[in-house]
C-alpha cells in the first residue's frame, strides 16, 4: 500500500499521510444496503454522484425522504437495490455536458479501502455513463492521493462480486 504527503505539507511534521488510490475503486455504500459499486474517482467533479432512478419522494416522520432503486452492477438492469434515505436538500448541478440539473441530495456513509466516512450524494440516471458512481473532490479531500495512471490499488473484486462489474 502505497503512501505519500502532499507537496504542499512536506516537510511538516505534522502533515497527514493521504493513501493514493487509482483513478477507479471499488466502494463500499454501508448506509445504501453495503452495496458495492465500481466508482469514477472524479477530481473534476465538484460532487459526488450515484446513479438513482424510480426516484420517489415522500414524508417520514414529517421529514422529507427519498426512495429510489440502484443497478450496483455496471452493465446489469436485473439486480436492483431499493433504498431510502433522508433527503438534505435539492441541488443544481451541471452535467458532463454543462447543462444544469436539479437534483436530489442525500447523506451517505461510503467506504474505500480501510476508511469510513459521510459524504453528500447528488442522484441522477446514469444509464449511459459508464461508473454507476462518481467519487468528486468533496468526499476525496484531505483523504486521497490519486494516481491517474493506476486502477483499483485498494484491490480488486472480491468472492461477492461478479465478473460482470469490472
Amino acid at each position: 500500500m502505497e503512501r505519500r504527503t502532499s507537496h504542499a505539507n512536506a516537510g511538516h511534521p505534522e502533515a497527514k499521510v493521504l493513501q493514493t488510490i487509482g483513478w477507479r475503486e471499488w466502494v463500499t455504500l454501508p448506509s445504501l444496503g453495503g452495496c458495492r459499486v465500481k466508482a469514477k474517482i472524479d477530481t473534476g467533479a465538484r460532487s459526488s454522484s450515484l446513479h438513482a432512478f424510480f426516484v420517489r419522494e415522500f414524508s417520514k416522520d414529517g421529514c422529507p425522504w427519498v426512495r429510489f432503486t440502484i443497478h450496483p452492477k455496471q452493465r446489469d438492469s436485473h439486480q436492483a437495490v431499493v433504498v431510502e434515505a433522508p433527503l438534505l436538500e435539492h441541488r443544481w448541478v451541471k452535467d458532463s455536458g454543462g447543462r444544469a440539473q436539479l437534483r436530489p441530495v442525500i447523506e451517505t456513509s461510503v467506504r474505500l479501502g480501510p476508511e469510513e466516512w459521510t459524504i453528500e450524494v447528488t442522484l441522477a440516471r446514469r444509464d449511459v455513463m459508464g461508473f454507476r458512481m462518481l467519487l468528486g473532490r468533496q468526499a476525496l479531500r484531505n483523504r486521497f492521493t490519486v494516481d491517474p495512471a493506476r486502477s483499483y490499488l485498494l484491490g480488486k473484486r472480491t468472492k461477492n462480486s461478479s465478473k460482470a462489474n469490472e
